[in-house]
């Protein structure tokens, strides 16, 4: 089922996934690995849209995120 969403915007996290995640020196295809890991299948290919705002975060994909990146989740909102 489509997700329908009335922004551009699909997320509010993929700047600061994208700042965290190049911080911890860690390329898109690591972060996919470290989240499959804790059992949540995002491919290399979503994190990328992730970061670029057209895919849509889930809450159990957003934890597994805050958590792989090594932050509270609300660090994933700030600006």
């Amino acid at each position: 089922m489509a997700r329908i969403i009335e922004s551009e915007k699909k997320n509010l996290i993929g700047a600061n996934v994208k700042k965290l995640r190049e911080k911890a020196k860690m390329s898109q295809r690591e972060l996919s690995v470290l989240l499959e890991v804790k059992g949540v299948y995002v491919c290399r290919g979503s994190i990328s849209r992730i970061e670029d705002y057209s895919r849509t975060v889930t809450d159990i994909e957003l934890f597994a995120i805050s958590e792989v990146l090594g932050v509270n989740v609300n660090e994933l909102f700030v600006k």
